[in-house]
C-alpha cells in the first residue's frame, strides 16, 4: 500500500474527527441555557482533525523513512536471501528487481536469481503495509480520542486553533531559511575538504583548469585547478555578451509596449514576449548549436576570420541574451506602467517631447525596477548550463575572443559530479567550491540591486 493511500486515510480520518466535533458543539449549543458556546461549531471541528491530521502526517514522513529499511532487513534475514553478493552492484540490482516485480512496477526480473527474492519482499511489504495501517489508525484514534474528550462549552477551540495555524505557517515561512542555510553549510564544509588539499591561492587565481579524476587524491597537482578561465568564461558569455543583447531589446521593448503600443498591439505582443521564458532551456541549446553557432562560423569564414570554432562563446551569449529579454522586458514593463501618470503629463505640459519624457522622467523614475530585471537576468545568466554544454563546448579558456569555445562553472560543476568519482576526490570536491564562488557572487548581485533600487526609490518618493 503506498504512501499515498496512508494520507488519503489520514484525510478521512480527520474529516471524521471534524464531522463529530462539530455535531458535538452544535448540541453543546443547543443544551446552553444562552445558546452561546465559547468558539464556534467549525472551531471545534478544526480542533479535533489538527489533532488527528498533524501527529498522523508526522508519523506517516517517519514511517515512509524507516519502513523501506525493515522491509530490506526481513528480506535479507530470509533463507532466499542466503545467496547474494555481500556487497556491490549487482547485489543492489538483484534486491531492486526483486523488489519492482514485489510491488507491481515489473512484470518480470531480468535475472534468474532475483527470481526467488520476490516473494520474501511480497510478504514484508505486505506485513508492513498493515503495521502501517494499523499505526496510522491507532494515532488517529488516541489523538482524536484526547481531543473529542476536551470539547466543552467553554473550551476556547478558537485561540488553539489560530495558534496551530499560526505555527504551521511559521514553519512553512522557515523552510526557505532552513534550506539555504543547509545548502550554504554543505557547500562550506565540502569547500574546506578542497581547500585542503588544493590552496585557496592557486585555485582562485591559477590560470589553468584541467582537473584529472585519476590523479592520486593525496598529492594533486594544484596547477590543474586554476579557476580564473571559468570565472572569466561565466562573466564573459552570461554578463556580457548575454547583457548586450538582453538589456537594450529588453528595455526598448517595454518602453515600445507601454509608451507608443496600442492596447490590442500590446495584448498579443506581451505574451508572446513572455512566452520566450517558458521555453525549455534544452530548446535554446538545440536552437544555439544547430542554428546560431553554424551561422556565426560561416559569416565569420566569410569575413575573413581564420579557422572560428562551430562551439564559441558568441552563440551560447546571444541565444542566453534572447532567452533572458523576458525578465528584463517584464520587470521594465511593470515598472516604468506604475510611474504615476501625473509625472508624465507634467512633463509634457512643460512642452517636453514623449521621447524626452521618456528619457529624462519615466525611466529614472522606474530606475529601480528596471535595475533589479537586469540583476535577475543576470543571476539567471550566469547559472545556466545547458546552452554553454551545446553551444560554447566544455573547454575552458581565457581568451577575449568570441569566436572561440569556452565553458562556465555550472558547465564545470555537472561536469564533476556526473562521473564516477570519489566525492573525497579534489576533482570531485573543486564543483562544491565552484558552486560557493557562484553564491557568493550571485549573493553580492543581489545586494548591489537592493542598494541601487533603495537609493533611486528614496530620490523619487
Amino acid at each position: 500500500m503506498s504512501l499515498t493511500v496512508l494520507l488519503l486515510l489520514a484525510l478521512a480520518l480527520a474529516l471524521s474527527g471534524w464531522l463529530a466535533a462539530r455535531a458535538r458543539a452544535w448540541n453543546f449549543q443547543a443544551s446552553s441555557q444562552t445558546g452561546r458556546i465559547s468558539s464556534r461549531p467549525n472551531y471545534h471541528g478544526w480542533y479535533v482533525a489538527l489533532w488527528i491530521a498533524i501527529p498522523v502526517v508526522a508519523f506517516l514522513v517517519v514511517w515512509s523513512i524507516i519502513a523501506p529499511q525493515l522491509v530490506l532487513q526481513s528480506v535479507l534475514a530470509s533463507p532466499a536471501a542466503s545467496d547474494l553478493p555481500a556487497f556491490g552492484l549487482q547485489r543492489q540490482t538483484l534486491l531492486s528487481e526483486a523488489r519492482s516485480v514485489a510491488t507491481g512496477a515489473s512484470t518480470a526480473v531480468f535475472n534468474p536469481a532475483a527470481r526467488d527474492l520476490v516473494e520474501p519482499f511480497r510478504s514484508a511489504l505486505g506485513f508492513y503495509n498493515w503495521v502501517g495501517i494499523a499505526v496510522t489508525l491507532a494515532i488517529a484514534l488516541l489523538c482524536g480520542s484526547w481531543a473529542f474528550l476536551r470539547l466543552k462549552p467553554d473550551f476556547s477551540a478558537r485561540t488553539r486553533v489560530e495558534r496551530t495555524v499560526m505555527s504551521i505557517l511559521l514553519v512553512a515561512s522557515l523552510v526557505a531559511i532552513l534550506t539555504t542555510l543547509g545548502i550554504v553549510v554543505s557547500l562550506i564544509f565540502e569547500t574546506v575538504r578542497f581547500f585542503g588539499m588544493v590552496s585557496p591561492i592557486d585555485f582562485l587565481f591559477g590560470t589553468h583548469w584541467g582537473p584529472d579524476p585519476m590523479a592520486n587524491p593525496a598529492n594533486p597537482d594544484a596547477s590543474r585547478y586554476g579557476a580564473i578561465p571559468l570565472f572569466w568564461g561565466t562573466i564573459f558569455i552570461g554578463a556580457i555578451i548575454a547583457m548586450i543583447v538582453a538589456i537594450p531589446l529588453g528595455l526598448m521593448s517595454a518602453i515600445y509596449l507601454t509608451q507608443y503600443a496600442a492596447p490590442n498591439v500590446r495584448k498579443w505582443v506581451k505574451p508572446a514576449l513572455e512566452i520566450l521564458a517558458g521555453v525549455p532551456t534544452v530548446v535554446y541549446g538545440y536552437f544555439a548549436a544547430l542554428t546560431v553557432a553554424p551561422a556565426i562560423r560561416d559569416t565569420a569564414l566569410a569575413l575573413g576570420a581564420s579557422t572560428p570554432s562551430s562551439e564559441s562563446a558568441l552563440a551560447a551569449g546571444l541565444v542566453m541574451g534572447v532567452m533572458i529579454i523576458p525578465f528584463v522586458s517584464s520587470m521594465a514593463d511593470d515598472s516604468i506602467a506604475a510611474v504615476p501618470q501625473a509625472m508624465r503629463d507634467g512633463s509634457l505640459a512643460m512642452g517636453a517631447t514623449t521621447s524626452e519624457t521618456i528619457r529624462r522622467v519615466l525611466v529614472p523614475a522606474a530606475l529601480p525596477g528596471i535595475v533589479a530585471g537586469v540583476m535577475l537576468a543576470i543571476s539567471r545568466a550566469i547559472g545556466e548550463t545547458m546552452i554553454v554544454v551545446m553551444a560554447a563546448s566544455t573547454a575552458a579558456n581565457l581568451s577575449a575572443n568570441p569566436l572561440e569555445a569556452m565553458t562556465t562553472v555550472t558547465v564545470q560543476i555537472v561536469a564533476m559530479l556526473t562521473g564516477e568519482g570519489s566525492f573525497d576526490h579534489p576533482a570531485t570536491l573543486s564543483a562544491f567550491a565552484l558552486g560557493l564562488v557562484l553564491f557568493l557572487v550571485t549573493l553580492g548581485l543581489n545586494f548591489i540591486a537592493l542598494r541601487v533600487v533603495k537609493r533611486f526609490r528614496e530620490a523619487y518618493e
